[in-house]
């Protein structure tokens, strides 16, 4: 027991109990990793003070949950981030009436320890937080068998409460005892106070970029999508919708996604930084298309084959076929229209033409011809294609 108990220790009483009478309240969450943290906060007196809430999502299903969707990989950087941009929102919501005014944070670990069988893979840990203004992250592989599970799991912990202390602008650090063969990868993004609007629902829309025209105006042409990353599929989409619509394509990205947290500050200065400065880029609160079509009335959206399927289908609006067809309504009534373009699924190449759709969607829809456009690529492969993604 002696050795069980002393592995909580992993930080001095008086480093916890800063962490504790800093204003910030805070909601963890740990999985594969990280879990002593949790531990060492409760085990301080004063925690009711800073610990909102605390979650170990361990098993795929338990992370899918707390996600809200499958990422790409569990233990990941970006993964990471996103686990503390849930845990921000989950404080947001749990914050009590009694104390307005408290600032929020979610921090949270992700990570890949010693096991009682080898792993191929490497041993990692990522360490991030999100806070209405900032999101950072921390990552390191460490060197296999230099260290027993309890002993990497204590590194965690201390990189977990480090990523605390950082947050809360404190002058000390722990010890994590890494090597120099250890290094410790940092990415840290402070928000504009417009994204810092975005995210809190302040405002529905930024724009970025663009050569001329009011920030406000209403463009002709939008290209909505993720881009994560951009490729060249999407250069050609582009060009092709600019050509045949006569007029420039703005760009959107919604911060919001229906099955995902929302995109941290980190992930929106990534995908912005894959546009040249005269491209317009929006960042959106649209996740939907009806959504899309009232911020950007009389609009016509380039899309994929593959998005339109999911639009033409009712489970995404309740399973209700008059929700959807009310919906889609909405969207004609608004003046917009779809560039369609066929995607490659699987080993069929999906067209406009392959849908059943229901009017009124059928009628917003014109398609570009397989002969002008015809590109076998998706930001999904090339994610996957990356292993440090």
């Amino acid at each position: 027991m002696a050795e069980v108990d002393g592995s909580y220790l992993i930080a001095d009483e008086s480093f916890v109990r800063r962490i504790h009478e800093a204003p910030q309240r805070w909601v963890l969450a740990a999985s594969g990793g990280g879990s002593l943290a949790i531990a060492r906060l409760l085990l301080t007196p004063g925690a009711s003070r800073s610990v909102l809430e605390a979650v170990i999502p361990y098993s795929e299903t338990a992370m899918i949950h707390w996600l809200g969707g499958r990422p790409d990989r569990f233990c990941a950087e970006p993964t990471g981030r996103a686990m503390a941009m849930a845990a921000y929102l989950r404080a947001v919501r749990l914050a009590s009436e009694d104390s307005p005014g408290k600032p929020l944070a979610g921090v949270a670990c992700t990570a890949s320890l010693a096991s009682d069988r080898p792993k191929r893979g490497p041993h990692r840990i990522h360490v991030a937080f999100q806070t209405a203004s900032a999101t950072a992250s921390w990552s390191v592989e460490l060197v296999k068998g230099r260290r027993t599970r309890l002993e990497e799991e204590q590194l965690a912990a201390k990189l977990l409460l480090n990523a605390m202390a950082i947050a809360c602008e404190l002058p000390r650090r722990l010890e994590a005892g890494l090597k120099e063969d250890e290094p410790v990868v940092e990415r840290r993004a402070t928000a504009p106070p417009a994204w810092q609007d975005l995210l809190a629902g302040k405002i529905d829309a930024v724009r970025h970029g663009g050569t001329s025209g009011p920030a406000e105006s209403r463009p002709r042409v939008v290209f909505p999508g993720a881009f994560n990353p951009i490729h060249v599929g999407h250069r050609r989409m582009a060009e092709l919708a600019s050509q045949k619509l006569g007029g420039p394509v703005e760009f959107e990205i919604s911060v919001i996604n229906v099955d995902k947290p929302p995109l941290d500050f980190i992930e929106m200065e990534r995908r912005l930084g894959q546009f040249a400065p005269h491209e317009t880029v929006w960042f959106t609160r649209a996740a939907t298309f009806e959504e899309k079509s009232a911020r950007f009335p009389g609009a016509t959206f380039v899309l994929g084959a593959d998005t339109l399927q999911r639009l033409a289908d009712p489970r995404y609006h309740g399973r209700d076929p008059a929700a959807w067809r009310a919906a889609m309504e909405r969207i004609a009534e608004r003046g917009c229209r779809f560039l369609v373009f066929g995607r490659r699924i699987a080993d069929q190449f999906l067209r406009l033409s392959d849908l059943d759709l229901q009017p009124p969607l059928r009628e917003l829809c014109h398609e570009v011809p397989f002969e002008e456009f015809h590109e076998d690529v998706s930001s999904t492969q090339l994610r996957c294609r990356n292993p440090m993604a």
